[in-house]
């Protein structure tokens, strides 16, 4: 079942509970964390920017987790491969940072000593400003990319939580976002341009039981001379009223059924850095996907923990959209992860 919410409503009702369930095509209900009657420690809200292009990539996170607040900067060059990233936390922000309802307006700011985050809106752009003074072995890391804002379809879904009536999760995945600017980390000028590099915006609003896992993997460049990207995952809540799983051409919006991440096993382990495929029910996702860059994390504060495996690679197969056209793509930059938190 794929049930497409198509009016514009309030999210929550009067108790707190999802009103409608499903995806959308743009962010069409009305968040209001004041409308929220679960723990408000148990409240995540966040924006997340990943702006790549074939050789490099930036990852900016701004969150709020209510009991603690992340800010993160990952430099990522595919050449080499290399990557690092760099994230100071806050502890009980508990909302205090004014997260906007939405992501079609509304400032993000994330600081703290000797460094600070900010994703704007100006005129048709989204500009993400940024500078660290100690991101890697005292060398500062500072930057500003500039996306365009498009009038494109997203990736919006609804998902509810079995455990709980006032647990859920509201999410926006926007794709394929042109963008053009500079990062400058140790004497070297990471440059984007229009022509090959684009943001991902991962936007999330919702109350989350403690224990999840879930699977995302995304990507946006150009294919046949069109903008060309895709959503996928699953993992945690009640899908069953819709997946995340969509892929955009040209800025329309082409929704699948389910997708499943295909990792290779190696003495009962996981295998990153192998080769994968993806499978899809409805045959319309079907790729291999050749890994160059495993982003892991693996922290564990017994009561607090997470183990990450953000792997950025080379997709390359095909994608049937809405009218039966194949998009064919080959060693298409992106990523694919598996995530496992206590949180």
């Amino acid at each position: 079942m794929q049930h497409e919410i198509t009016e514009r409503h309030p999210l929550l009702d009067e108790k707190g509970h999802l009103i409608e369930t499903g995806y959308a095509k743009s962010l069409i209900l009305d968040y209001d964390r004041k409308a929220i009657k679960a723990n408000g420690m148990r409240i995540k809200e966040w924006d997340y920017y990943l702006i790549c292009n074939d050789e490099f990539a930036l990852a900016l996170t701004v969150d709020d987790n209510s009991y603690m607040a992340l800010d993160s900067i990952s430099l990522i060059d595919f050449r080499i491969p290399w990557e690092h990233t760099n994230s100071p936390m806050k502890a009980f922000t508990m909302g205090n940072r004014n997260f906007p309802a939405s992501s079609v307006s509304g400032d993000v700011k994330g600081e703290g000593k000797n460094y600070a985050i900010e994703f704007l809106h100006e005129g048709d752009q989204r500009v993400l400003r940024f500078h660290m003074d100690d991101f890697m072995d005292g060398k500062p890391i500072s930057g500003e990319v500039r996306l365009d804002k498009k009038d494109d379809d997203s990736m919006v879904i609804v998902t509810p939580y079995r455990e709980s009536k006032v647990h859920f999760y509201y999410n926006q995945k926007i794709n394929c976002m042109p963008a053009e600017g500079k990062v400058t980390f140790d004497g070297k000028d990471y440059v984007f341009d229009k022509k090959n590099s684009f943001g991902t915006l991962d936007w999330g609003r919702g109350v989350w039981t403690y224990k999840n896992t879930w699977y995302w993997g995304s990507a946006s460049g150009m294919a046949e001379g069109k903008r060309f990207g895709f959503n996928i995952g699953y993992g945690f809540g009640d899908t069953s009223a819709a997946s995340e799983n969509m892929l955009f051409y040209d800025g329309k919006a082409h929704k699948l059924s389910q997708v499943t991440f295909n990792i290779p096993m190696k003495d009962g382990k996981e295998d990153y850095m192998s080769p994968w495929t993806f499978t899809s029910d409805d045959g319309r996702f079907e790729m291999d996907f050749v890994p160059v860059l495993d982003r892991a994390s693996n922290t564990d504060f017994v009561i607090l923990g997470s183990n990450q495996h953000q792997v950025f690679g080379r997709f390359s197969g095909k994608a049937i959209l809405d009218d039966g056209k194949a998009v064919e793509i080959r060693d298409f930059m992106g990523f694919a992860e598996k995530v496992s938190n206590k949180w």
